[in-house]
């Protein structure tokens, strides 16, 4: 889907946002026919208001949205909602909110998944802002929009293959390095649990990597949840728990967003992107509950739930990202309903094991109005974990502390010697909010961006290397 952006249009719909106690002001400043026109349609000046303004003609002159009290982004993406299609242009000034904030706020708004609609793709386009970064703006709605794309996609055409396709063709837009382990090599290649969880599909599971940068330059990996559709296995899903399970692949479109934004900035790092990717069905050669399976790593996991499946195939790809001893570890993973219970289904959970890279990303996320929330890896919990067979249960044997436990899961994995921050994400918005359509969401995904951009900024004359 192309940005709803275009060079110049003669005949642009100017767009005046003004915030609530300016209204009056503004009000006193328009001719007598637009504050007629106004007052009789009852625009009183209230945050969310919005009205077009008809000239001699019957044609739209003017558009007008009374912007939030409190200055937000997001103002600026109801604007690809409440306009009708056709062209316009920002007037006034965005502050405090920075025009590239406010673009992507109506870039992201007018995202639509149409794949499967013919027709009705008309939309509002806005006139590039003369002093806005156009290149920042792209990269991020691009990153975005891809994300998005993939998780709305159903499962019977997002698949571990198809999912590895589109890593491949992102690898391949920026010169990186791609490769995949998949279905048996999984096994000969020492990756038992990716090859446990996803061998009961027809689809078979894999290891999607990419590198890109500099060898030199400071490591840091990227590990994202690629479960394409979670039947929850033999502990099989209820019909309402699998409704929504071809997201179960959120954290994997997630990072690969962040990937596509760090790769066009040309941060300076070296970027490795791992992705284990599997459908988790039923079958006869299916897991089971109570199997020992021994891990990449050498520890052996008894399968509490089979419907835990994430982070068992998580534990893998973890392994190995530490291996390298990067900079830094993050993962993204629709993980646990424990944590929406907690949060909600906006707020996604952030678990770390270094309060400096915590607090970073935290303020980033702030920052970018993409908003994550702390919650403790809370070592007493690490009990529920125990198993009297083998070095640990992949399901917490205490209906509480879900999001935790599974977190506490997931750093037996990772060295304490090496940063790592854990990203639990619902990965959809249930429900359209200004910016933020209904569907598929890279929820963080502008947040850890933007950690990156401040930690590792472009080596100034440097063009992207291979990895």
């Amino acid at each position: 889907m192309s940005l709803p952006f275009l060079d110049r249009a003669p005949a642009a719909v100017p767009i005046a946002v003004v915030a609530p106690a300016d209204w009056q002001a503004w009000l006193k400043r328009q001719s007598a026919h637009a504050r007629s026109w106004l007052q009789s349609s009852g625009i009183s000046g209230k945050p969310g208001e919005f009205a077009l303004l008809p000239g001699d003609e019957g044609r739209a002159v003017l558009a007008v949205l009374v912007r939030s009290a409190t200055p937000t982004m997001w103002d600026y993406g109801a604007l690809a909602t409440k306009l009708p299609a056709g062209d316009y242009c920002l007037i006034g000034d965005t502050a405090p909110v920075s025009l590239v904030d406010a673009c992507t706020a109506f870039a992201l708004g007018s995202w639509r998944f149409s794949r499967y609609r013919n027709g009705g793709n008309a939309r509002p386009r806005l006139v590039w802002p003369a002093k806005c970064d156009r290149a920042a703006v792209e990269r991020i709605a691009g990153g975005m929009f891809m994300a998005r794309d993939l998780i709305t996609t159903p499962s019977n055409e997002m698949g571990p293959a198809e999912l590895a396709a589109a890593a491949r063709q992102l690898a391949r837009q920026h010169r990186a390095r791609f490769s995949v382990i998949a279905g048996n090599d999984l096994l000969r290649r020492n990756y038992p649990v990716i090859h446990a969880v996803g061998r009961a599909s027809t689809r078979a599971p894999r290891l999607i990597d990419i590198v890109w940068g500099r060898p030199s330059a400071p490591k840091v990996t990227l590990v994202g949840k690629g479960v394409c559709f979670d039947s929850g296995g033999l502990d099989l899903k209820p019909a309402s728990g699998m409704l929504m399970m071809k997201k179960d692949m959120g954290g994997a479109a997630t990072v690969l967003a962040v990937a596509a934004m760090a790769m066009s900035a040309r941060l300076n790092l070296r970027l490795r992107v791992l992705v284990p990717a599997v459908e988790n069905s039923v079958s006869g050669n299916a897991f089971r509950p109570l199997d020992v399976i021994r891990s990449r790593k050498g520890m052996t996991v008894e399968v509490g739930n089979t419907d835990a499946e994430g982070r068992l195939i998580l534990c893998d790809a973890l392994t190995e990202a530490a291996r390298e001893e990067p900079a830094l570890i993050i993962d993204v993973a629709t993980l646990t309903g424990a944590a929406r219970v907690a949060l909600g289904p906006d707020v996604p959970a952030l678990f770390c094991n270094d309060d400096a890279l915590a607090d970073a990303l935290l303020k980033t996320a702030r920052e970018q109005e993409d908003p994550l929330w702390r919650l403790p890896l809370w070592r007493g919990y690490r009990r529920f974990l125990d198993s009297k067979v083998a070095d640990i249960n992949n399901a917490g044997q205490s209906p509480h502390g879900g999001a935790i436990t599974a977190a506490l899961f997931l750093q037996t994995f990772v060295p304490d010697s090496v940063p790592w921050a854990h990203i639990d994400t619902m990965a959809w918005n249930q429900s359209a909010q200004p910016g933020r359509p209904e569907g598929g969401e890279a929820m963080g995904a502008r947040a850890i961006f933007a950690l990156l951009a401040a930690k590792y900024p472009p080596r100034r004359g440097a063009g992207a290397g291979r990895g």
